[in-house]
């Protein structure tokens, strides 16, 4: 095989197996806003399609030409012509000059994703307790005294007696 169709070989099978590899539904999970669903499905149907083509298109080897059926149909001194020329097709290799110029961009992002994600599961858990708290108050508020809801909120507790003792009621 050729240089440049082995390493389309290469990342063909890559590809394929970096697609095995990518838990596609548990990052859609993750998706909040339906832009971002779409988005994501967007990216998600573009990678399948390059998958798709790597591992059909690009990943066969091609077949052989059969020289003798040529020579017995057309003759043999024009078809040792072409298998001359056939034979001395040089395919360069491909050289990557892309990937190590993007390389530590994509690393910094990666880094910086780590973070984003940290403080995005951080703000999840405040949220999850901050919406606990307010089901919890939902179900007490029919029941629940002033000095109650006041325990809970201090903060509350002093702007109430700070307005009454400054007698400002509101208008």
């Amino acid at each position: 095989m050729s240089g440049a169709g082995k390493k389309v070989m290469d990342v063909a099978n890559l590809t394929f197996k970096v697609g095995k590899k990518i838990d596609w539904d548990g990052m859609a999970k993750l998706m909040v806003s339906e832009e971002a669903r779409k988005e994501f499905a967007n990216l998600r149907r573009a990678f399948d399609e390059v998958n798709q083509t790597l591992e059909t298109k690009f990943s066969q080897e091609p077949e052989p030409i059969d020289w003798e059926y040529y020579r017995k149909g057309i003759g043999s001194r024009l078809v040792d012509m072409y298998k001359e020329a056939y034979d001395n097709v040089k395919i360069p290799k491909y050289v990557d000059t892309v990937t190590p110029e993007y390389k530590p961009k994509f690393d910094a992002l990666l880094v910086e994703l780590k973070d984003a994600e940290e403080k995005s599961l951080k703000e999840s858990e405040r949220l999850e307790k901050e919406i606990a708290e307010v089901q919890e108050m939902k179900k007490k508020i029919a029941t629940m005294t002033a000095d109650e809801y006041f325990e809970k909120h201090p903060e509350l507790r002093k702007k109430f007696d700070d307005e009454i003792r400054n007698d400002y009621w509101g208008y």
